[in-house]
């Protein structure tokens, strides 16, 4: 009887979880989100290298921690598909051309499996697309998705029509739904861990 009983509660606290996980998800309807069901829902791991990576290369906190759970919900082992590695899934290639570019002569791609260096490299490149794209969040964003090149080419087309790209601008369907993904997770992240992670630069 005891194991019957544990077993609906424990069913019930699953349920319970992946409601509230829904219910943030969605915006709650536009209702105002409690933070800690914000913190259930998005935890915060690694607030330091975050910080200082963030502080070091001129970026938000929040829109750091947001681009890392959206690319590997801060499972430093995540590898994918296309070989990209850890917290910010950064490419060896990419690192080693900012290993290059700074002076690390000591790089190795296993290097990218240390959170520390793995945010020090995102951030670098989070950086470098921000600046390619004059401070545009939604194209840097979007690069880090989709890559700078194809970027620039809907970033010339939307300024063709008069305006710095949009959300609603980006042609491919995966990117424009990791570029609101990514936006709506910095705001959570600011909203529930700014004491955390400290002012937006």
């Amino acid at each position: 009887m005891k194991r019957a009983v544990l077993i609906c509660l424990a069913l019930v606290a699953v349920f319970g979880v992946v409601v509230l996980v829904r219910w943030i998800g969605s915006g709650a309807a536009g209702a105002e989100v409690p933070g800690w069901a914000t913190r259930a829902a998005y935890p915060l791991d690694y607030d330091v290298s975050i910080r200082a990576s963030a502080r070091r290369n001129h970026l938000d906190p929040a829109l750091v921690a947001a681009v890392i759970y959206a690319e590997s919900q801060f499972d430093p082992r995540a590898v994918s598909d296309q070989g990209a590695v850890g917290l910010m899934q950064v490419l060896p290639s990419t690192a080693q051309q900012i290993a290059h570019e700074t002076g690390g002569v000591r790089f190795t791609s296993a290097d990218l499996q240390d959170p520390t260096i793995n945010i020090r490299y995102g951030t670098r490149y989070l950086r470098t697309v921000l600046d390619q794209f004059v401070g545009n969040e939604v194209a840097a964003v979007a690069a880090y998705n989709a890559g700078a090149g194809v970027v620039s080419q809907w970033v010339t087309q939307a300024s063709a029509a008069g305006h710095p790209l949009r959300v609603a601008d980006i042609p491919y369907p995966e990117t424009r739904a990791y570029v609101h993904r990514v936006m709506h997770l910095r705001d959570a992240y600011r909203k529930a861990y700014g004491d955390r992670l400290g002012p937006a630069s």
